[in-house]
């Protein structure tokens, strides 16, 4: 039985993915700073042990640890994790500073230990048929993606008794697009085995931030430059008034293209240029179209319990491949490598964003790199 320990009581999103797992794993601990959180959340999922102390819950039992606390004590948990002979399951972002990175990256090399990162919206049904059908060279050569992550937080700037809560430092205290994975992962999986050379971020400035006395900006422009020579585009916004659109995408390619829906009705949507009649009068056609086709075998035959797992059940997914690589050895379906290229478009998007949209070129995150090559290039 692999036994699992959760470490932020607030991010109970893989707890389904687990229960639904055919193979013997079972949460065993949870730990988060509030006592009573802590013990309502364990409750509520019959979790046997709590902890307020995430290195005591290390101490236990578990083989594994779920990292799913404020951003910025991701890197110091994992490598105690590491430390303590436990694989990981990291929530986004990877870290908060390019410092971080790299100590991540060194602490899973030295352990051996399985690091994934849990970027759930790869796992979004729709997002792997994309992914399958680029793989199948049915939008020819690939040259442009974008994301978008509307979804405005400025409600959760204050805990229930009044203190600020970590936001405000780690997400709307900072400038640039903060919190890019959601938007750049399924992007960058549809552009597989490519890589992000540079970046540029530019912003709104701050409007309604102002008001709020927050220094994130109202809304980003990222612009990723890959080593293919595609671009990516990535829109964050946290702090405008609007309805959420958390899982906006869009790709390109020489043959074809594909959009997500915006709403009102919209659904998500492709056009190739080997559809009949369209050659000279382009229409949209429906993505499901493709499902039988192009939806991965798992995704089909997923139980009903699998599939009401959080994020229209890419939860469940996402489970399943960190415990291949846990109990089969697989490589993680998002190792420490991707997710630092990911993470740091958010770190150099600050230093762009404050030097009036300057181009920031990226590091190769790549095994045993070496330290000269660990720098940001001005």
């Amino acid at each position: 039985m692999l036994k699992i320990g959760l470490a932020g009581a607030r991010g109970q999103s893989t707890i389904l993915g687990f229960k639904a797992h055919p193979d013997e794993v079972e949460i065993t601990a949870m730990c988060d700073l509030n006592e009573e959180v802590a013990k309502a959340a364990a409750e509520k999922h019959g979790i046997p042990k709590t902890y307020r102390i995430f290195e005591d819950m290390l101490e236990s039992d578990i083989d594994a640890v779920v990292i799913s606390t404020p951003m910025q004590v991701h890197v110091p948990q994992a490598i105690a994790a590491f430390e303590a002979g436990k694989h990981v399951l990291s929530e986004v972002t990877a870290g908060v500073t390019m410092d971080e990175l790299w100590w991540l990256i060194e602490a899973v090399e030295k352990s051996g230990k399985v690091y994934m990162f849990a970027e759930n919206y790869c796992y979004i049904p729709q997002n792997p048929v994309v992914r399958n059908m680029a793989k199948a060279g049915l939008f020819g050569k690939l040259y442009f993606g974008e994301g978008e992550y509307l979804h405005c937080i400025t409600d959760r700037l204050m805990y229930a008794d009044g203190k600020r809560t970590w936001r405000n430092y780690w997400q709307l205290g900072k400038r640039g697009a903060f919190y890019p994975t959601h938007s750049l992962g399924p992007v960058m999986q549809w552009l597989e085995g490519d890589r992000i050379t540079s970046i540029l971020c530019a912003s709104s400035g701050q409007n309604r931030a102002r008001e709020l006395g927050l220094r994130q900006d109202d809304s980003t422009l990222t612009l990723c430059r890959t080593q293919s020579g595609a671009l990516v585009k990535i829109r964050v916004d946290c702090m405008s008034k609007r309805p959420h659109k958390m899982d906006y995408y869009s790709l390109q390619g020489t043959k074809g293209c594909y959009e997500a829906p915006r709403g009102l009705g919209d659904e998500h949507k492709i056009w190739l240029d080997c559809m009949e009649g369209d050659e000279n009068n382009p229409k949209w056609h429906p993505l499901s179209e493709f499902y039988d086709e192009y939806m991965p075998e798992r995704y089909k035959n997923a139980t009903d319990e699998q599939k009401a797992a959080g994020h229209w059940g890419g939860d469940f997914f996402l489970v399943d491949d960190f415990l291949d690589a846990v109990l089969r050895g697989a490589k993680p379906a998002i190792d420490v490598y991707q997710a630092c290229e990911w993470t740091a478009v958010g770190l150099l998007s600050e230093l762009s964003v404050t030097n009036n949209g300057r181009w920031m070129d990226m590091p190769e995150f790549r095994p045993n790199l070496p330290l000269a090559e660990q720098v940001i290039k001005l």
